[in-house]
């Protein structure tokens, strides 16, 4: 008798338990409480367990029912998720979106981009990969990201698509401590040359040959953004990063601006792009996530 068991009874079910009384649980539903009775009789019957003692003027949930009631939400829960997951594929909505982001990008921007698309599309699973330089722009090609948020990268393959998003602020900076910070004036190539430069590494083959505003041949390749600015801050070279990253240091004294003279006046930007083949561009989700991104833009809720 299990297998008969219905999601309507566990609808009914729940409807008591959260009413508090069977007549409360018919209005809801729109039902007459002898049918909400009848329902949940049959249903105590198919499974063999009492889930309400009657015995007073309003019925209470057993310890056996209050046991089975998580699992009952859990089973609606779930079902009303099929549900809406199979009308928004049916819609062309994607079943998921796997976005993968460049270190460099503004975390504030990303965070709030995430925070709205998870409400906006609470059923749609988001995949979210943090990566630096070539290794944006590899699962996209390789069909395992939808989506590339892609910085640093002066190309894009021809099966890609690309569109602007916004401008990351960058600034070269160093350690109080390190001999470049009691330089006056603009640094020549010659003093950047005699010093370790920090920069990130690339863990793919995308970038074989090329270099990112690398002006020594004393290089530290590090994968993680993070423990770059703790090496700046630490007095172990010279490199740049974005100003969002660091301008809290830069407040408290904790690193110190270089001017160097590649870059005059002042280090140029990151410019970031989203990045898509062009046999599999964003779908509904990935284009709404994409206006959230563009500086702010406000995105309208999907119908639904």
């Amino acid at each position: 008798m299990l297998d008969a068991v219905s999601l309507d009874q566990l609808r009914t079910f729940i409807a008591a338990v959260d009413e508090g009384s069977f007549s409360a649980a018919g209005r809801k539903l729109r039902r007459a409480q002898s049918v909400v009775s009848h329902t949940l009789a049959n249903l105590e019957g198919q499974i063999d367990v009492q889930l309400f003692d009657r015995s007073g003027r309003y019925p209470r949930l057993t310890e056996q029912g209050t046991a089975l009631l998580a699992q009952a939400r859990l089973v609606v829960s779930g079902m009303d998720g099929f549900k809406s997951t199979a009308r928004a594929i049916a819609e062309g909505l994607e079943p998921e979106l796997s976005v993968v982001v460049d270190v460099m990008y503004p975390m504030a921007s990303l965070t709030d981009a995430v925070g709205a698309f998870r409400k906006a599309f609470p059923h749609t699973p988001l995949r979210l990969y943090v990566e630096a330089l070539g290794a944006v722009l590899q699962p996209v090609l390789a069909q395992q990201c939808r989506l590339g948020i892609s910085g640093s990268m002066p190309s894009v393959p021809e099966v890609m698509d690309a569109e602007k998003l916004l401008d990351v602020p960058m600034v070269t900076v160093t350690s109080p401590s390190h001999p470049l910070a009691a330089r006056k004036g603009v640094l020549r190539s010659r003093d950047l040359k005699a010093h370790v430069q920090l920069v990130l590494t690339d863990r793919t083959s995308l970038t074989d040959g090329m270099t990112f505003d690398v002006f020594s041949p004393q290089t530290w390749h590090l994968a993680d953004l993070g423990a770059k600015h703790a090496f700046l801050r630490a007095g172990f070279g010279w490199g740049h990063m974005p100003l969002e990253m660091v301008q809290h240091d830069l407040d408290t004294g904790h690193l110190v601006r270089l001017q160097i003279e590649q870059f005059q006046p002042h280090t140029p930007p990151i410019s970031m792009f989203a990045v898509y083949r062009k046999d599999t561009p964003p779908g509904p989700a990935g284009q709404w996530f994409l206006r959230r991104l563009k500086g702010g833009e406000a995105a309208s809720l999907p119908a639904r």
